[in-house]
């Protein structure tokens, strides 16, 4: 299940493509147009900055705006920051997780399956095609 912190991330990021343009804008402005806390926002803000996915100023004038063009971000890109890895199971996830059973397992083409349906769909849609 995708998290309140992925789903809010890319409502950030959409919120700043329709009105953000080359300014900055207030991360109060947001709050208010999306109804998220501001608190919470800003400790997402903070992971989208850190990821480079945001450019941020502080002080007047300052805020938030996108480091690059609409069609340049994959959602997969904006949820696996914000989530970690979008694997459906362990061994997926993570090359160095061992399993003894992985060489006769009968369900590992199932999750390998769905695995590439979700990194394709999640992957193959950008912020400009939600705009």
């Amino acid at each position: 299940m995708i998290s309140t912190r992925g789903r809010y991330a890319i409502r950030v990021m959409l919120d700043l493509a329709e009105t953000g343009g080359e300014g900055f804008v207030p991360l109060k402005d947001i709050a208010e147009r999306q109804g998220i806390s501001k608190k919470y926002l800003e400790i997402i803000v903070k992971d989208l900055v850190q990821g480079g996915l945001l450019f941020g100023v502080s002080g007047k004038g300052g805020g938030y705006r996108l480091s690059r063009q609409p069609e340049d971000y994959p959602l997969g890109e904006i949820l696996e920051l914000m989530e970690g890895s979008l694997e459906p199971v362990a061994c997926l996830a993570d090359s160095s997780y061992y399993c003894d059973r992985r060489e006769k397992c009968k369900t590992l083409p199932l999750w390998e399956e769905y695995s590439k349906m979700v990194h394709e769909f999640f992957f193959g849609k950008t912020l400009k095609d939600l705009l």
